[in-house]
Parts: C-alpha cells; sequence; structure tokens
C-alpha cells in the first residue's frame, strides 16, 4: 500500500490504532530491558512506542510512510525532550534504509499485509536486523472473542519466520493491543523472534 491511505487516518483526529500512548505489552518489553542497541519501530505511526522506548535512554529509529504520524511524533519529540529520529520509509522496502538495528519492535503493522506482501516484508526486516538480533512482533490474534481487523493465527506466524527466512520464533505468547475501539484491548499476538 502508498502512503497516502494510511495518512488518511490521521487527518480527521487520532487513528484506531492510536489511543494516546504507548502499548502496554511495549512499556512490559521496554520494562524488562528487551529494547537493546540501535532500536528500529517499523510502523511507527505517531510515535508513541518509539518515544517510550527513547525515553528510556535507547537510540530509537521510527520510520512510517504516513508523514502526518511522523509529523506528530517528530513534535511529541520536541515537546517531551526525547531524542529519537522519524523518517519516511515503506515498510515494504526497508532495504533502502541502509543500516540495521540491534532490535526490531513491529507493532500493528505485520497484521496490516496480506499473504502477498508478508514475503517482501519479512525479507526487509531481516535485511535491517543484525544477525542474533530481537525482532518483537505485536498484532492482532484470531484466538479470543472481540479480535480486531485482519486477526492473525499462530500458523501464519510461524509460516512467516522461520528458519527459511532467516528467523527463530523463540516465544509467542497471548497478550493484548490497545485500540481506541476496544475497552479492554484486543487479543493479540506477542511473538519474540531471533534473527539467524
Amino acid at each position: 500500500m502508498t502512503g497516502e491511505p494510511w495518512d488518511a487516518s490521521y487527518h480527521d483526529g487520532p487513528a484506531p490504532w492510536d489511543f494516546g500512548g504507548a502499548q502496554p505489552a511495549v512499556m512490559r518489553l521496554a520494562a524488562e530491558g528487551a529494547f537493546t542497541g540501535s532500536v528500529l519501530d517499523a510502523g511507527c505511526g505517531s510515535g508513541e512506542n518509539a518515544l517510550h522506548i527513547a525515553s528510556l535512554g535507547a537510540s530509537v529509529v521510527g520510520v512510517d510512510v504516513a508523514e502526518t504520524a511522523l509529523a506528530l511524533a517528530r513534535q511529541k519529540a520536541v515537546d517531551r525532550r526525547i531524542k529519537a529520529d522519524f523518517t519516511t520509509a515503506d515498510a515494504l522496502h526497508l532495504d533502502r534504509l541502509r543500516r540495521t538495528f540491534d532490535t526490531v519492535l513491529d507493532c500493528g503493522l505485520f497484521h496490516s499485509f496480506d499473504a502477498d506482501e508478508r514475503p517482501p516484508y519479512v525479507a526487509g526486516l531481516a535485511s535491517v536486523t543484525k544477525p542474533d538480533g530481537t525482532l518483537y512482533v505485536l498484532c492482532f490474534s484470531s484466538e479470543g472473542p472481540d479480535t480486531g481487523p485482519h486477526p492473525v493465527t499462530r500458523e501464519d506466524l510461524t509460516a512467516a519466520f522461520n528458519p527459511n527466512t532467516g528467523w527463530h520464533i523463540a516465544t509467542l505468547e497471548n497478550t493484548k493491543l490497545e485500540t481506541r475501539y476496544h475497552n479492554n484491548g484486543a487479543p493479540a499476538w506477542l511473538a519474540t523472534i531471533n534473527r539467524t
């Protein structure tokens, strides 16, 4: 998808996934010291997760195709006096960043891609993740009531992230993904995936 539909999500107020803070699951990971070294937030939106991680001292780059979201993220960084970089990038062409990261976060992006888009996206993630680096994927799950749009099965994740694509899923746990339309969060997967 081009940036235009994503950008339009921010034109009339917050996007459906932009509930006004960092995802609790991401905050828990950060509190556990999960985000080490250089960090990439792929599909950073208006920057809440990236800014939370950066506020703890990490070097963070957030990328998105939505220019309006990036402008919001940059302004938040200024207002909160947090150092983080936000730049335009197409998640299906992450190799164009021409750099690698120790830790990568995908919060709410993987589930937005269809079956044909997932392989190039996963390959792009591999191109920007250092060997032995860690990828965290937080996405809507197909398991449970009141699922979010485009829910992902366990099999979807294991098919995408496996040794043939340069990955090993270390852990896969049930959690919640907060949105503006789910009172108690939508069922979600939190996958910890190692770059092989």
